[in-house]
């Protein structure tokens, strides 16, 4: 039988209030990668303006990214497009990645910071400076050393569980 729904969803009952109301807040897609290569995707990400500038993000402690990022403290982060949904699927563990998640078709540029999407036009690298615990997470609090801006692209959206984007843009 084909369900309508998704059979191994949380109950509604037993949802938290607080991941319902973070679904509630539509969020940026990035995408972090860090030498070695490893990668992640992020939507619980801010961009704080400074001298210098800084990035906080939240990630998982068990995931391969943060394994790499504790031992090289640099990484990029890549603001992703609407056209990047597979992308950012399976670099959050959503699909699958046969040979590994930089080996899917991408063609991605080596620099200091890590793998960066060739066709990324615009992309920050950056420093850790200091990891901790904060909720079910590691937050990230890093430098911004290096900025590359290209032109402005719409932005991949992620809201109550679905991709989006910025109608008219």
């Amino acid at each position: 039988m084909i369900h309508s729904s998704d059979p191994f969803a949380t109950p509604e009952s037993a949802r938290s209030d607080v991941r319902r109301l973070r679904g509630r807040l539509a969020q940026t897609v990035t995408l972090w990668t860090a030498p070695g290569p490893a990668g992640l995707t992020v939507s619980s990400c801010l961009v704080a303006d400074g001298s210098p500038g800084r990035v906080l993000g939240l990630i998982d402690e068990e995931s391969d990214l943060w394994a790499v990022l504790e031992r090289e403290r640099v990484f990029a982060v890549t603001p992703l497009t609407p056209g990047e949904k597979q992308l950012a699927d399976r670099f959050a563990g959503l699909l699958p990645a046969p040979g590994g998640l930089f080996k899917q078709g991408e063609t991605w540029t080596g620099t200091r910071y890590g793998p960066v999407l060739a066709s990324a036009t615009t992309w920050a690298g950056c420093t850790l400076d200091s990891a901790r615990p904060f909720g079910w997470a590691l937050l990230i609090e890093a430098t911004i050393s290096a900025v590359t801006l290209g032109e402005p692209a719409p932005p991949l959206l992620h809201h109550r569980g679905s991709y989006g984007h910025l109608a008219g843009r």
